[in-house]
């Protein structure tokens, strides 16, 4: 060192720091010399989580059909969501959708297939190939309503249900109503960025639409993912990650195939179609908000998505991953901090960046790693308790 300090960084930092600590305002400190590769990385992670923090402000969501019946997880208060993470969340009628819906001309949507065509596999198995075209077609038309809906109300996520879906009896002369859960649709839609929840799940549609902001111009991709069933394999035990059919085709590892199969869940229980891929393998991080009353919970946990063996009983898109530190470890944390079944999944994306998210919102964060030790998370839960309950009189 040669120089006098005349930047007063040394100096100057340390001041507005603490007075940051005195007015007890969350940020983020990074230390380092510019050039270097650690500081910039740090500095564009939070640059990315900034974006993101900045775009939930403007995120208006709509709920087509309200949240599942006897599900806890996928609800909340939604305004004082709005007042701590910044999303707006509003009711849609599934009856105004539906005026949309019936709008949307054959030549439209048969111009939309033509688009489905040239970017997927055309896969025609057992619902033959009148069934198969006549539903991809009413997807087509699905998806145009969707677009033109959320263009007009200013929206950039939404959710759907799969017990409301227009008229209940699709063989009454007057029916109008989705023939099928427009599941093709909210693939395609999540693609763009659009955030999506299955059933209602508002927090997760939210939370999707800031990761894919927060992703963008990353390599691997992110999704909506939900826990689906359990592989028990010794030491390989793992974790199916699906949905019925929302699943993103951004994390699919080859180009999606575009199939139709009978769906027996919900109002419809009929020939459906749906993108259906494997997702990559490598590192990624799955995350989700609850609301635990008081405050909310940010949980992300780490997980190891690994080649999954073949599934020709399957006819969904599916990642397969080992939650960390151990599948058990893992999924018990999960639990433990009252995490959902739906997730906003990324590749790319660390525990840094949802850490810096909670920082900027002033919310919990935990996260399950490759250190998590079930007897200490437990205490931690229990500490971040008190801390929560106590802070609010410190501000």
């Amino acid at each position: 060192m040669d120089f006098m300090n005349l930047n007063q960084s040394a100096h100057g930092d340390i001041e507005f720091g603490h007075i940051c600590t005195r007015m007890r305002v969350p940020r983020k400190v990074v230390v380092g010399y510019w050039k270097s590769e650690e500081a910039q990385k740090q500095i564009a992670t939070w640059a990315r989580v900034a974006a993101g923090v900045a775009d939930a402000h403007n995120v208006r969501c709509l709920m087509f059909g309200m949240n599942m019946n006897n599900v806890a997880v996928t609800d909340g208060d939604r305004v004082e969501f709005e007042q701590r993470l910044g999303y707006h969340v509003d009711y849609y009628p599934v009856s105004s959708l539906m005026e949309y819906y019936k709008k949307v001309t054959d030549e439209e949507a048969d111009a939309l297939v033509e688009e489905y065509k040239k970017e997927y596999t055309i896969k025609i198995d057992e619902s033959g190939e009148e069934v198969y075209w006549e539903k991809v077609k009413n997807s087509a038309k699905a998806e145009i309503a969707l677009r033109r809906v959320l263009k007009d109300e200013g929206a950039i996520a939404f959710t759907t249900n799969f017990d409301d879906l227009g008229d209940a009896d699709v063989n009454d002369p007057n029916f109008v109503g989705f023939d099928q859960i427009p599941g093709l649709a909210s693939q395609r839609l999540m693609a763009e960025g659009y955030g999506f929840g299955a059933e209602g799940d508002w927090k997760t549609a939210c939370l999707y639409r800031t990761l894919w902001v927060m992703n963008q111009g990353l390599e691997k991709g992110c999704s909506f993912l939900e826990d689906y069933t359990l592989n028990f394999a010794e030491d390989r035990t793992s974790s199916l990650q699906s949905h019925m059919l929302e699943v993103c085709p951004l994390i699919a590892s080859d180009k999606p195939k575009l199939e139709v199969h009978f769906l027996g869940i919900g109002i419809r229980k009929s020939q459906t179609a749906r993108l259906v891929f494997t997702s990559k393998t490598g590192k990624g991080i799955k995350a989700t908000v609850v609301d635990l009353g008081n405050r909310f919970r940010l949980i992300a946990s780490e997980v190891e998505c690994i080649e999954p063996q073949k599934m020709p009983k399957l006819p969904v898109a599916s990642a397969l991953w080992v939650p960390q530190p151990s599948f058990e470890v893992g999924a018990g944390a999960w639990i433990l901090a009252g995490g959902t079944h739906h997730s906003a999944f990324s590749y790319d994306i660390t525990a840094d960046y949802w850490e810096d998210f909670c920082e900027i919102l002033g919310i919990e964060f935990v996260n399950i790693d490759k250190h998590t030790e079930l007897r200490s998370f437990k205490q931690q839960l229990r500490n971040n308790e008190i801390y929560y309950m106590l802070n609010k009189a410190l501000k």
